[in-house]
C-alpha cells in the first residue's frame, strides 16, 4: 500500500471529543503546533497541492492551508491575529535540508527593548483596537463543515518578558524591580485578552493555544515561585474566558514542568498538554501520571524523528498509540512541531501508520 492509500474524512468535532477524553477514539487524531514553512511549500509542491490556485490571491495561504490539512490528515487548521512586537533579535545561517531564506532567528539572552521603566513607557506597544481579524473572517466564511479553527493566543506570560527584557536582565529584574515584571505581565494579559475575544466571535474557531515555553531541560525558566506569581496567574485567566466560550484551552510549552503541572491541570485548568522531549519525560510516561487528567498531544521526539529510519518511526509510532489512545485524551504529533530539518519521509511516515492504525 502507498502513502495516505487509507482514505481519510475530517472530523473536527470528534477531534474535540478526543482532547476531551470522551472515550477511545474511532481512529487516530493528530496535532501540531505548526509546520516550518519549508516542510508546506515541499510537500505542496512534491504532491501538487497548488494546482488550480493563485499565489497573488488574497487568501492563497488559507486555501493552501486547508489543502495541506485534509491531504496529511489534520481535522483543523491553524490560524492566528498578529500582535506586532519587536525583539532583539539574532541570526545565523540554517544549515537544514529546506533551508529557510535569510537564515535562522533566536532571542538575544543578553539585552532587550525594555530593561527599565523608561524603556517600558517608550516602548512602541500594540493598538490592540486594530487587530486584523481576515483570516478568520475567510475561514468563518469558506473552512469546511466538517474542519475548525485552532486558534493562537498570545498568552507568552514567560516568553513575552524573556523577550521584551532578555533573560538575564530578567533574572536580575525579578530581585531588583519585580514591579518592571508584573507590569509586562499586565501588558501580556492585555494582548491575550484582547486577542481570545476577538477570536471567540468565529463560530469556525474550536480551540485555542496557549503557546509559553516555561522550561528548559531540567527545569523552569524561572523559580516555580515566580511561575506562580508572574505566568500562572494570566494562563489561568485566559483559560478561563476561553472555557466561557465552550471551547478547549490548550498549553504548548517546552521544557521541565514538573513542579508546576498539577497546577497547569488542576488550577490553570488546560484541556492539553502539548511538547514532549525524551529527554525530559516521555508522552508514554506523562500518559501515566498526569495524562489520566488531561490530553497529552504529539510526543513523537524531534530529535528521534531527525536521526531515526522510516521503519524505526512507524514502530514508536504503534507503541506510543498502543499505551496512548486508550480513552481518548492523546493526539499523534511530533514532539514540538515540524521542522523544516525533520526528514520528511520520516514526517509522512507517521501520519501514514497513525492513519493505518484503527
Amino acid at each position: 500500500m502507498g502513502l495516505f492509500s487509507k482514505s481519510f474524512a475530517p472530523d473536527c468535532q470528534g477531534l474535540i471529543d478526543n482532547i476531551r477524553r470522551k472515550g477511545t477514539p474511532k481512529r487516530v487524531f493528530n496535532m501540531e503546533l505548526f509546520l516550518d514553512g519549508e516542510v508546506q511549500e515541499e510537500i505542496a509542491r512534491r504532491f501538487d497541492l497548488d494546482k488550480g490556485l493563485r499565489r497573488d490571491e488574497p487568501f492563497f495561504h488559507q486555501q493552501r492551508q486547508i489543502r495541506l490539512a485534509r491531504f496529511l490528515g489534520y481535522d483543523q487548521v491553524y490560524d492566528n491575529i498578529a500582535v506586532p512586537m519587536k525583539w532583539s533579535i539574532k541570526r545565523t545561517d540554517d544549515t537544514a535540508g529546506l533551508a529557510r531564506d535569510g537564515g535562522r532567528s533566536y532571542q538575544d539572552e543578553t539585552h532587550g527593548p525594555i530593561t527599565n521603566w523608561d524603556e517600558f513607557h517608550a516602548y512602541a506597544w500594540p493598538d490592540l483596537t486594530k487587530l486584523d481579524t481576515s483570516s478568520l473572517e475567510w475561514y468563518e466564511k469558506n473552512l469546511p463543515e466538517d474542519m475548525g479553527v485552532v486558534a493562537n493566543s498570545s498568552a507568552h506570560f514567560a516568553e513575552h518578558p524573556c523577550l521584551l527584557m532578555g533573560y538575564q536582565n530578567l533574572c536580575f529584574a525579578l530581585h531588583d524591580e519585580p514591579d518592571l515584571v508584573t507590569a509586562i505581565a499586565a501588558k501580556t494579559l492585555e494582548m491575550a485578552t484582547a486577542k481570545v475575544k476577538l477570536m471567540r466571535q468565529f463560530k469556525c474557531v474550536k480551540a485555542i493555544w496557549g503557546s509559553d515555553d516555561m522550561g528548559f531541560k531540567t527545569s523552569t525558566l524561572l523559580s516555580p515561585a515566580d511561575m506562580r506569581k508572574y505566568v500562572l496567574p494570566g494562563h489561568k485567566k485566559v483559560a478561563q474566558l476561553v472555557h466561557e466560550s465552550g471551547i478547549p484551552y490548550i498549553l504548548h510549552s517546552c521544557g521541565k514542568l514538573a513542579e508546576i503541572i498539577d497546577e497547569l491541570v488542576d488550577d490553570v485548568k488546560i484541556d492539553a498538554k502539548h511538547s514532549f522531549e525524551d529527554t525530559i519525560e516521555s508522552v508514554i510516561d506523562a500518559k501515566k501520571t498526569y495524562g489520566r487528567r488531561t490530553a497529552l498531544l504529539g510526543g513523537m521526539d524531534v530529535d528521534f524523528l531527525c536521526r531515526s529510519d522510516e521503519q524505526a518511526v512507524r514502530q514508536r509510532v504503534r507503541k506510543t498509540l498502543d499505551a496512548c489512545l486508550s480513552g481518548g485524551g492523546y493526539c499523534l504529533g511530533t514532539g514540538n512541531s515540524v521542522a523544516n530539518y525533520i526528514p520528511l519521509g520520516n514526517y509522512l511516515a507517521m501520519l501514514d501508520e497513525g492513519r493505518n492504525y484503527c
